[in-house]
């Protein structure tokens, strides 16, 4: 059972990281470098993101951190590192707030972006990136900083755990 434990606590760590990052990568390269595009680079190249994210490897890590983060949870629950039980759930409180502000925000803008139709038809692309881009850069940096403190919440399980079982 303890190797299971540490098991989802890596996994839920790594797994994180990797969204962490993706997060954070938008708000310090992406976004700034279309803020410096015309309005039909940036939504041309939202709309080419928004299809290409979703894939296997995005869906492992962005469910994978939420089932790993509960995993984690569930299984110290009942052993005798209640230590652990703070972090973890502040990890995953963090998480889930991070995926509201994807499914409340980032998506539906995502969903109007593509829904204005290829760049070339758009009439007032100006418009369009209104809309979009200041809500969505945003939301972004609050996903990407409640993404960092629960990866920093499941540092701090590592650590309790390292000092727990040595």
């Amino acid at each position: 059972m303890e190797t299971a434990r540490l098991a989802s606590l890596i996994a839920a760590t790594v797994t994180m990281g990797l969204v962490s990052g993706l997060f954070y990568g938008f708000a310090v390269a992406v976004m700034p470098g279309l803020k410096r595009s015309d309005d039909r680079t940036l939504i041309t190249v939202m709309q080419r993101i928004n299809v290409a994210i979703l894939n296997g490897w995005f869906v492992l890590g962005y469910i994978g951190a939420f089932l790993f983060t509960a995993l984690a949870l569930g299984l110290h629950v009942p052993s005798d590192g209640h230590d652990l039980l703070v972090p973890l759930i502040g990890a995953l409180a963090c998480y889930i707030l991070s995926m509201g502000v994807t499914n409340r925000v980032n998506i539906p803008l995502n969903n109007a972006l593509e829904k204005a139709g290829p760049v070339e038809r758009i009439a007032d692309p100006g418009a369009v990136r209104r809309a979009f881009e200041g809500p969505w850069a945003r939301a972004n940096v609050w996903r990407t900083l409640l993404c960092t403190a629960s990866l920093g919440f499941l540092a701090w399980a590592l650590v309790l755990h390292g000092t727990a079982t040595a």
